[in-house]
């Protein structure tokens, strides 16, 4: 089973990814580091210190990766996820702290900007809606790690178990940014 743990660069998706690798033993394909590694892109953009993913060829790695691992649980880490799995869990933070976050990592004003600006739009949500089957997402602001993937458990649980519906709390909606101005 792939899970595609997506959203906003700076939202916790790795953070809380590795330490789902740790306590649950899953397997955790950690996007961006694949691409970047196997070079599964068609060129750099050096402007926005970003690599253009090539979908297709990523696709194709991901098919061979978990060929006859169905019955596992497979978490996609990345801000892509959500264009190739079926099913995601969009983590959310609020976009003021989302900024203190990626000023810490030294991003640029002009990146801090644009990041700012999608999940104060909800970019993400509103792709993942686009492309995927089922969306859940889940508010990190002032979660830790342990609480997100303690959600991020739940979630998984209850898909596993079939019992989806009683997910009310994780269904997209319930997280609005609208007071926040950029």
């Amino acid at each position: 089973m792939l899970i595609g743990l997506t959203g906003t660069p700076g939202t916790g998706k790795t953070s809380v990814s590795r330490f789902l690798e740790r306590k649950r033993h899953w397997k955790v394909i950690h996007l961006n580091d694949l691409i970047k590694e196997e070079h599964l892109y068609t060129e750099i953009d050096k402007e926005r210190d970003a690599v253009i993913a090539d979908m297709e060829l990523i696709r194709q790695r991901l098919a061979e990766i978990i060929s006859g691992k169905e019955n596992e649980v497979i978490i996609l880490e990345s801000h892509l996820a959500h264009y190739i799995a079926d099913t995601v869990i969009v983590l959310r933070l609020y976009p003021p702290e989302l900024k203190m976050r990626l000023e810490t990592r030294g991003y640029s004003e002009e990146k801090i900007k644009e990041n700012v600006e999608a999940e104060a739009l909800d970019v993400i949500l509103v792709e993942a809606f686009e492309w995927c089957e089922e969306v859940f997402e889940i508010n990190t602001t002032g979660k830790s790690i342990e609480e997100a993937g303690q959600d991020i458990e739940k979630i998984i649980e209850h898909i596993l178990n079939g019992s989806e519906e009683e997910l009310l709390e994780y269904r997209p909606g319930s997280i609005d940014w609208i007071d926040f101005a950029t």
